[in-house]
């Protein structure tokens, strides 16, 4: 009957928000409502009117559709002469007239929402936009489009599953494990095969791994397994690569947690733990230690520490504590004091060293004082010395990769048991006063090798050259020969029935690296307190700060 139903919706709307005239009083909704619907159609066309001298009838079902629920209006009737519509004066009509126009109109509401529950119905034969996949030509391969990466993914049980801990020589070790490296196509791969992208960009492993890991199903391009490295990389693609994956031990130490109130956790950081996973670190991090062994998750982390740095660690248990943490932090509203232990006799006294910090390698880690890096300043005052060290308190102003351990190796006092900016790989200065006699390449390849020679690259912040992480989840070892399912108790049971065999493929499997001592785990840096407007959290000394402390 009514042909532009969304003409009636609109009057009704309108009508709502106006002023009513009902039983000769005015009930004000707004302004009066002159409103008036056309282009309706049938044997006898209709005009709805509303105006607030009309008499509104109570009696209106409510009407189908999303926003016809008991709307009052009067249904005047008028005839059409020839191609000209005349108005008639407004009359009121009986009851019965009313609720049989209403029953029509909800007759077609019905039918039209209807045709909007139904897809096929309502496009009416029309091909809609995205939909069916896209035709392809002979020999084509067909690409499915990227899928939406959620950046508020957090880690869950499904990933603290993947793998266990055990304990020796007072080291915290993980089992080897299986693990998907996933990555889309990059620009430059465009074009070329995947042979030549694992030849020229994934050199951690030689060519003859990845062509036997894609004959036993470890590669896959878009969920396909690829046992044929020649096929080309296209934009959209969607790479997976399964690996054997190892982590390094840190110490074994437990988690101490020093406050967890509900809004925020303060943990006190062993050294050489990272606080999240990152290059060859995944469960022997902060963050998974406290998924597995306390059930804890979803934490919002609010400062890191430096790998080898131990002490007070802060968390938030909210987004909204964060973002005020966050305030704090970038107001430097928060106090952060530190202790070291420095080689040689530390000035007494209080000194600000402000050089500018640049980062030179982002891969490494690694950073020097240059007058093109960012404006830094760190104020330092001995507490004690021994005859051979110093232990000094340090106050970072600013909040720079590094800051503490490159400006007291700037001053000549590096920390005396850094891996990295106490190197002889700096000079005979030891970059003292920012003097160094090479480039940052030069510098780069001369601390890989003294730690490569050491045997001690593990020291170092170095990512796997593998694919870059985007997410994780456990992969199917069906495909490792000589496999087996040993422990059906557990939920990832073929999971953690790959670390008790050793993988064909695995380099890492093949070689015995001895394990470094605690010693060697530990630098001489720590968080001792952190304080802000309201709160203040902070550790006990460590041994090594002590004034009786003695070197071994």
């Amino acid at each position: 009957m009514v042909r532009y139903i969304k003409n009636i919706f609109y009057v009704l709307q309108i009508f709502n928000k106006r002023e009513i005239t009902l039983n000769n009083r005015t009930q004000s909704r707004a302004r009066p409502c002159n409103a008036q619907l056309t282009n309706v159609t049938n044997y006898s066309d209709l005009i709805c009117k509303v105006t607030k001298e009309h008499t509104l009838y109570n009696s209106v079902n409510e009407l189908s559709g999303p926003r016809l629920h008991q709307k009052h209006f009067t249904v005047m009737s008028h005839t059409m002469e020839s191609t000209e519509m005349t108005r008639v004066s407004a009359v009121n009509t009986s009851n019965t007239s009313v609720n049989s126009t209403t029953d029509e109109l909800k007759e077609t509401c019905k039918r039209k929402s209807e045709e909007k529950e139904d897809p096929e119905k309502s496009s009416r034969g029309k091909r809609r936009r995205g939909g069916g996949k896209k035709q392809l030509r002979t020999g084509e391969r067909y690409i499915p489009p990227p899928q939406k990466r959620n950046p508020g993914v957090s880690f869950s049980k499904e990933h603290f599953d993947e793998t266990t801990y055990y304990f020796e020589g007072g080291l915290r070790k993980v089992r080897p494990y299986y693990f998907d490296f996933k990555t889309y196509c990059k620009g430059r791969w465009i074009g070329k095969s995947l042979l030549e992208v694992f030849s020229s960009e994934f050199r951690a492993e030689p060519l003859e791994y990845y062509v036997m890991a894609s004959k036993l199903g470890r590669i896959r391009l878009n969920e396909t397994p690829m046992d044929d490295l020649s096929v080309t990389l296209r934009n959209n693609d969607f790479l997976r690569n399964t690996v054997h994956r190892h982590e390094p031990p840190v110490v074994g130490r437990p988690l101490e947690i020093l406050e967890d109130n509900g809004e925020v956790l303060v943990v006190d950081k062993p050294a050489s733990m990272p606080v999240h996973p990152c290059g060859r670190f995944r469960h022997n991090t902060v963050i998974f230690i406290l998924g597995k062994e306390r059930g804890i998750c979803g934490l919002h982390t609010v400062h890191r520490l430096d790998r080898l740095t131990s002490g007070v660690l802060l968390f938030a248990r909210t987004l909204e504590v964060s973002q005020k943490l966050d305030v704090l932090v970038r107001d430097r509203q928060l106090e952060k004091e530190y202790v070291c232990r420095v080689e040689g006799e530390f000035p007494e006294g209080e000194i600000i060293c402000e050089e500018p910090i640049l980062v030179v390698s982002f891969k490494v880690g690694l950073c020097r004082v240059h007058p093109k890096g960012k404006d830094c300043r760190t104020v330092f005052q001995r507490l004690s010395w021994n005859g051979h060290s110093s232990v000094v308190r340090c106050l970072p102003l600013t909040g720079r990769t590094h800051q503490i351990r490159v400006h007291l190796q700037f001053l000549g006092y590096p920390i005396l048991n850094d891996p990295v900016y106490g190197s002889s790989a700096w000079g005979p200065q030891r970059a003292k006063g920012g003097l160094m006699g090479m480039s940052d390449d030069e510098l780069l390849k001369a601390i890989l090798e003294e730690h490569r020679l050491k045997e001690s690259l593990h020291l170092l912040d170095i990512p796997d050259e593998g694919l870059v992480q985007v997410h994780s989840s456990p992969a199917l070892p069906g495909t490792v020969p000589g496999q087996a399912d040993e422990d059906d108790d557990q939920t990832e049971s073929s999971h953690l029935a790959a670390t008790n065999t050793k993988d064909p493929l695995c380099s890492e499997c093949k070689i015995v690296r001895p394990d470094p001592t605690e010693k060697e785990l530990i630098m001489y840096l720590h968080a001792l307190r952190y304080k802000g407007p309201d709160f203040e959290y902070s550790t006990r000394l460590p041994d090594w700060a002590k004034d009786d402390w003695i070197e071994d």
